[in-house]
Order: structure tokens, then C-alpha cells, then sequence
């Protein structure tokens, strides 16, 4: 073939992939549930630091097993204080016919361990070994055997958890993310000090997927490593690992909309083996460390086939050649629908969504979700305040009020007292939920079903079918 004609061919192949990727419409929101910033979940723990709910880094369905599980990460401390860190498993109910999501309960609490310790939310000390420090991100269930897979940022990291958050392993990061001075050698686990290579602080491991089958688990950085742009940097990796051996078998390479802002990814999402959806975001909107304007969270559709492996490659080297990931227009923004309980204002960190099960009407649920950094911010002394807001003002930030933990009086900013009369409430987390055809969804793939769980399902099929009923 002359290199004319495989330059048509290549354009033609860019083409219909872009054409693939566009053909699916935009899901419909149905509605959404603004949840109580000060609840707690089933640890036991009474106060911010040891049982106060988290929400949501990210969000995972079971299909196997018709369970919903939303992962918090290192804790209010922001890693200076000490944290177990834990997933949940928990309930909605859901109209079959319309999406329609309430009555949001906790249902399980699962701390995760390593040889009877906790592992532990603080930053890595000494700097250059992980030890106990554990910063989740993303969560799924791996279908061969029902065991939770967690991406950290603080390695990054891939880890595998039992059912009762035991750690079984650790995937082998491939050496290239490892946050070193490149000179020396040396790993920086806990900040970016001395750091020239690798990952960012705080931007490891944030999405994390999984194919149908369980046979590969893809874990993506939030944004640009160090020596690929850094904080000016759009384009990041994905990193495919086989879940048999734990060993990473490919990389790719993936355009952001943009740099700057805080933008970065904040959930990968399995559509098949190839397709998935990602979160992307900046950090604007209302949060506890957030500055309010205008807020950008969007949901892509990508394809890895195509895509070059790049595990050998300097994304930003001049003259690197290599085929990104192909990467559709937006499906849907997570701005475009807010809730009267936040004064129709966008929350600032969206990090969690999940393909749940299909409906009656032969639609499929979606979920998508918020980590309210647990309402709590730190001031110059490393104190943590709780952070009260007023939604019903056009800037939340500028009657905000800031309150020593589990207080409502000896406050800083507009008042020196949070009012009773309920005008002020601490950050909530956001479940939104949506529904998309089946046909706009396109190709997509559930989970093979986990061995041993046919009774599971049964049950689940049962109890379904009894909610259903009850709905009719």
C-alpha cells in the first residue's frame, strides 16, 4: 500500500471512529438527592474523623449481586490526620419505570486492613515507602471473584481487597508513574519535594474500570505526570492491567479538554472492553476549598482500540509519535441539571459514575455523584473546621461559615454562630440520576456473571420483582 492510501486509510478509520463515538445521544436526568452532610455511616464512629459519611470518589454497580457501592477516600484530614479508610455499600430505591432514585440508606461498612492493620489515610512517612497510606479513588468488583479492586493515588496504586476489605495484592506500577527525582532514583510518595518524574501530588490513580469479563482492570491518572506537562499538561495516561498477574500490559494516552483550573479526570466507566465513559472536571463549584465560578464537569465517551500503546513513550518529547485514545464530543454535563437544595448551584467535585441495572421501561439507570470532602476544611494551623453554607445566596463562599468540628458556635466568617432556623447546612454529597437507551448506551457488555452467585442473583431477581410489584 502506498503511503498515500494509507494515509487515506488511516484518516477513513479516524473518521468512522469519530462518527461511532458521536452517534450516541445524551442521557436524560431524572432527578436527584441532596444528602445530609452530617450523617455517618455503620463504622461506629460518632465524630467527622472516624464515621462521618464521605460520599463519593466514586460509585460502582454490582450487576451480579444488585449492589451499588460508593468509595470515600483519604479522609477530612486531607492526609495530616488519622483516617480508616473504608468503602460502602449502599440502598436506593428505584422507580423501574421513570429512573427515579430515593431513600438513599448505608448499608455495610467495610474498613480496609493489611495483616490486622488499618490502612490509613495519612500521608506516607517516611516519604519514599507507602507502607499503610492509602488515598482511594476508584472501585470496582472483579466479577471472576467477587473481590474489590481499589485504585490509590498516593502510589499510584491498584490493590485487591476481599469482600471484607482485607488486602489480598498489589498490582506492580509500572515504573515510569512512580513520583522520583529522575536523577537519584528516589520516591516522593507524600508530595511533589524533590519530585521531576512521574505522577503528581494528589493526582494518581483517580479512575478506575473494569472489563466485562474481569480479565483487565484500567486504572487513569487525573492529569499529566510530571515530566509530561505537569500542571500545564492535557494529556494523561491509562494504564491496562491483566488481573491474573497484576502486571500492567499496556498504556494509553489521553487528551483533556483542557489544562489549568484543577482540570482532570474523576471516573473511568466500562462500557465493553474498549469503550468507556470519563469524568472530567475542573475545580469550580461549590465545595469547601473551592473558588465559586464557572464550573465544568463532563462526561466523554472514549475508544482504546486504535490507540497506541505508549508505555514506552514521553507523551510531550518532541517529535513522539502516537494515536490517542479516540474520544467523542460530550455526551452529557453534570451542570446542566442542579438541585434547589444547593440554590441550583453545581458542586464543585463530581467524581463518582456508574452503568446500574436496566429498567422496566428497557432503559438503563446511571448514576453520578459527589465527594463533599465531608464538609470539613483545614486553616493555616491545620485545624479542621466544619464548613456551613447558605445555597440560597448567589455566592455560597461569601456567607460561608467555618466552625470547630461538631459545633455550631465560636465560628469564623460571616457569623460567629450557625442560625437554627436551618438557612445554613454543611456541603452535602449529590446523587444525580439518569437514564439512557439502550441503543444510545451501544455496545455495551455487563459483567460475567461472579461464580457462585447464581443463588445471589436468583435472589436479587426475587426481590426485584417484588419492588416492582410494590410499585405498580
Amino acid at each position: 500500500m502506498t503511503f498515500s492510501k494509507k494515509l487515506h486509510a488511516v484518516a477513513a478509520a479516524t473518521l468512522l471512529a469519530t462518527a461511532s463515538l458521536a452517534a450516541h445521544a445524551t442521557p436524560s436526568f431524572v432527578n436527584g438527592l441532596a444528602l445530609d452532610g452530617a450523617a455517618l455511616d455503620l463504622s461506629g464512629g460518632s465524630s467527622v474523623n472516624n464515621g462521618r459519611l464521605g460520599y463519593f470518589s466514586d460509585i460502582y454497580y454490582d450487576t451480579n449481586r444488585n449492589e451499588w457501592w460508593g468509595l470515600s477516600d483519604r479522609g477530612p484530614g486531607g492526609g495530616t490526620i488519622s483516617y480508616d479508610t473504608r468503602v460502602q455499600r449502599f440502598t436506593l430505591d428505584v422507580n423501574q419505570n421513570t429512573g427515579a432514585i430515593s431513600n438513599f440508606k448505608i448499608a455495610e461498612t467495610v474498613i480496609f486492613k493489611s495483616g490486622g492493620q488499618t490502612l490509613n489515610g495519612l500521608a506516607p512517612s517516611p516519604t519514599n515507602t507507602l507502607g499503610l497510606a492509602h488515598d482511594p479513588e476508584g472501585v470496582v468488583i472483579n466479577p471472576r471473584n467477587g473481590n474489590f479492586l481499589i485504585s490509590d493515588e498516593y502510589g499510584p496504586s491498584v490493590r485487591e481487597f476481599s469482600r471484607s476489605g482485607e488486602l489480598l495484592r498489589t498490582f506492580n506500577t509500572p515504573a515510569n508513574l512512580i513520583p522520583r527525582n529522575a536523577a537519584s532514583g528516589v520516591a516522593n510518595f507524600a508530595n511533589d519535594a524533590g519530585n521531576t518524574a512521574g505522577k503528581r501530588t494528589n493526582r494518581g490513580f483517580e479512575g478506575l474500570a473494569i472489563s466485562p469479563d474481569g480479565k483487565f482492570a484500567f486504572a487513569m491518572l487525573q492529569s499529566a505526570m510530571l515530566d509530561e506537562g505537569g500542571g500545564s499538561g492535557k494529556v494523561n495516561r491509562i494504564v491496562k492491567f491483566d488481573t491474573v498477574t497484576g502486571e500492567a500490559v499496556g498504556q494509553y494516552a489521553y487528551e483533556m479538554k483542557r489544562s489549568g483550573q484543577g482540570q482532570g479526570i474523576s471516573a473511568l466507566v466500562a462500557i465493553n472492553d474498549h469503550e468507556f465513559f470519563v469524568l472530567e472536571r475542573n475545580n469550580r463549584g461549590v465545595g469547601v476549598g473551592a473558588e465559586f465560578a464557572t464550573a465544568d464537569k463532563e462526561v466523554y465517551r472514549i475508544d482504546l482500540n486504535g490507540a497506541s500503546d505508549v508505555s514506552g513513550i514521553d507523551l510531550d518529547a518532541a517529535g513522539a509519535s502516537y494515536t490517542k485514545v479516540s474520544k467523542s464530543g460530550q455526551i452529557f454535563d453534570l451542570d446542566a441539571d442542579t438541585l434547589a437544595a444547593l440554590g441550583n448551584k453545581s458542586p464543585e467535585k463530581w467524581e463518582g459514575l456508574a452503568i446500574g441495572p436496566k429498567l422496566a421501561n428497557g432503559k438503563y439507570l446511571m448514576l453520578a455523584g459527589t465527594d463533599n470532602d465531608y464538609s470539613v476544611t483545614q486553616n493555616g494551623s491545620g485545624d479542621q473546621l466544619d464548613v456551613y453554607f447558605r445555597f440560597s445566596d448567589a455566592d455560597p463562599y461569601a456567607g460561608s461559615i467555618q466552625c470547630p468540628l461538631g459545633q455550631t458556635t465560636g465560628c469564623t466568617g460571616a457569623l460567629s454562630s450557625v442560625p437554627q432556623d436551618g438557612s445554613y447546612k454543611l456541603l452535602p454529597g449529590v446523587l444525580h440520576a439518569y437514564t439512557i437507551d439502550a441503543a444510545e448506551l451501544g455496545n455495551y457488555v455487563s459483567a460475567v456473571p461472579e461464580p457462585g452467585t447464581w443463588a445471589l442473583m436468583a435472589g436479587g431477581l426475587l426481590a426485584l420483582a417484588a419492588r416492582r410489584r410494590k410499585q405498580a
